[in-house]
């Protein structure tokens, strides 16, 4: 993951990037928040903390209400079990102090095992990180935003997080599914809104469960509608952002009203589940293999 207002880790780190890509099979984690399928996170960490040694100077992002943010970040997503842990901690050894979780990717314990066991080893302190997680699908409800959050802190053993996210627009029907559906076996949707879901996660910043708050995957016309009704504004918009997706307009959009894009999936995560079978990986494009 990357925040928008750089280039992606710059042409000077690219090609050692595009390097431990190709003999790893692996997407880099400095930018990207999915692992290939074939391939473990522990060893890539280790791989890059050989490879790229400037994680210490990632450039430091300020959002609208005055909070600092690294610019790059560590995702963990479809991350295999029993491997985050060592990779979390891996990658806060390479001095990686950004973390993106969610409560969906269903490792957010492991993930806050390898917080805890770097910090037991001195690698940093708690101040020291960044750390996102995201409200799932199934708890738009006003009612259940908060408890959500709180099941997060207690998987992540946190007191609290530095961003809390709404992973989706859209909710699902409540209930203990996480991919609920229906009779018809189509998803099955809930009539919570995401603007009474906005006032909860305000609600989560005045308890001291997250520093901020934000939006992930909402359009430009889905994030107007948040600001006319916030009393805090969203400091992010998660989306997936890269060459074959440039998200132009909704840049612009963001822009205008003070709102930072964070940038998923920046070199294209060739495994994910939307791509085009037909598409080129990112990394192999000749535009960018020119860089």
């Amino acid at each position: 993951m990357v925040m928008w207002q750089r280039c992606v880790g710059g042409a000077s780190n690219l090609s050692n990037y595009r390097q431990t890509i190709r003999s790893r099979s692996a997407t880099v984690v400095a930018v990207v928040q999915s692992w290939s399928n074939n391939h473990s996170p522990l060893g890539f960490h280790r791989s890059l903390c050989l490879s790229s040694r400037n994680m210490a100077d990632v450039p430091i992002i300020t959002l609208n209400n005055g909070q600092k943010i690294p610019q790059f970040g560590l995702g963990t997503w479809k991350s295999k079990p029993g491997e985050v842990r060592e990779a979390v901690v891996d990658a806060i050894r390479c001095n990686y102090r950004h973390l993106d979780c969610a409560l969906v990717y269903q490792n957010e314990k492991e993930v806050g095992e390898g917080i805890k066991s770097a910090i037991q080893q001195g690698l940093c302190k708690r101040e020291d990180l960044f750390i996102t997680t995201k409200l799932w699908n199934t708890f738009h409800k006003e009612d259940l935003v908060v408890p959500s959050l709180k099941t997060s802190l207690e998987n992540l053993d946190l007191e609290y997080v530095d961003l809390y996210l709404i992973h989706w627009p859209h909710a699902f029907k409540e209930g203990a599914q996480l991919f609920p559906m229906d009779a018809n076996n189509k998803t099955a949707y809930s009539t919570a809104s995401y603007l009474d879901t906005w006032k909860a996660m305000e609600e989560c910043v005045q308890l001291g469960l997250t520093k901020s708050i934000g939006l992930s995957n909402f359009n430009s016309k889905q994030v107007a509608k948040v600001l006319e009704i916030a009393s805090i504004k969203p400091v992010t918009n998660q989306v997936e952002c890269h060459p074959y997706l440039s998200q132009d307009k909704l840049k612009a959009y963001l822009d205008s009203v003070n709102i930072t894009l964070t940038a998923y999936s920046p070199l294209g995560s060739p495994d994910r589940p939307w791509a085009k079978p037909d598409e080129k990986p990112l990394i192999d494009n000749p535009k960018i293999v020119a860089i």
